[in-house]
């Protein structure tokens, strides 16, 4: 196994000429994709792999600078893939994930087939004539949440950003994967998502994107997938679906992973 693959405990499952790359989104890691999986493995090669700064990674590798902005991760994409030896996948993004993806399939489109983006959004915070979700005041709330006691902030968010019941399996995994962060190392990355702005590269993406959303999901407004939509350069569809939450195949897999399954399979109608 190579350097890279073991800094981000890349697993590598399944058998098919075609391969499908599971990128998780912020306080979560491979395990996001356990209901999907299963799946995949008879008709594909899937990738699985955890974004660094996630609590099973190695926090001596997390660089604090390289991960101020969404292409540190982007170029880690990349590194597996080549490392891989892989030269053309489907990535299925999730929340973060799907800007990352975004970022890397401009300097390599030849790498990817198509972009599956769920939950993704160019920008969370409002601007003019743009709704992102949040304000600036509020973000700063979350972040001195998070700085002034962790481990109550992450109980407090779970269940919020997963939604529907407060007790269910996935808010309690959704907690645990959030409280293995490193707290300062889970601080710079929600700063780094919460405050980066994307929509200016959407005119870059050249592959084609399928966006993926819930009716109803804290942290993207339902709104973003039509933005990404009308502001992709490529060609793109939009499935909203009845969910609740922003990580729906976790805590919908019954409605969700139907719809991934469709988005992998199907390409768009030219």
């Amino acid at each position: 196994m190579g350097i890279v693959e073991e800094a981000h405990n890349v697993k590598v499952t399944g058998s098919g000429e075609q391969v499908i790359v599971l990128a998780h989104g912020f306080g979560t890691d491979q395990s996001v994709w356990k209901h999907l999986v299963p799946h995949l493995v008879d008709d594909y090669r899937v990738v699985l792999y955890d974004n660094m700064g996630a609590g099973t990674t190695n926090p001596d590798y997390f660089d604090f600078n390289r991960y101020t902005t969404l292409e540190g991760y982007a170029l880690d994409l990349l590194a597996i893939l080549e490392e891989l030896q892989i030269d053309s996948c489907i990535l299925v993004g999730h929340s973060v994930s799907a800007m990352i993806g975004a970022i890397a399939s401009i300097s390599r489109p030849d790498l990817f087939t198509k972009l599956v983006m769920i939950s993704g959004s160019p920008r969370y915070l409002n601007d003019v004539d743009y709704y992102g979700g949040f304000e600036q005041e509020e973000l700063d709330q979350l972040f001195e949440a998070m700085r002034s006691n962790y481990k109550a902030w992450c109980s407090g968010f779970a269940p919020l950003a997963v939604g529907g019941d407060m007790d269910s399996v996935a808010v309690q995994e959704f907690s645990r994967t959030l409280f293995n962060m490193r707290p300062d190392i889970a601080l710079s990355v929600a700063q780094t998502i919460f405050q980066s702005d994307m929509r200016q590269i959407l005119s870059l993406v050249s592959v084609p994107c399928h966006i993926i959303q819930s009716v109803k999901d804290l942290a993207v407004p339902v709104v973003i997938s039509e933005y990404l939509h009308q502001n992709l350069l490529a060609d793109s569809v939009v499935e909203v679906m009845s969910s609740d939450g922003h990580l729906p195949q976790l805590s919908s897999p019954d409605i969700v992973i139907p719809v991934l399954l469709r988005h992998i399979r199907y390409n768009i109608a030219s």
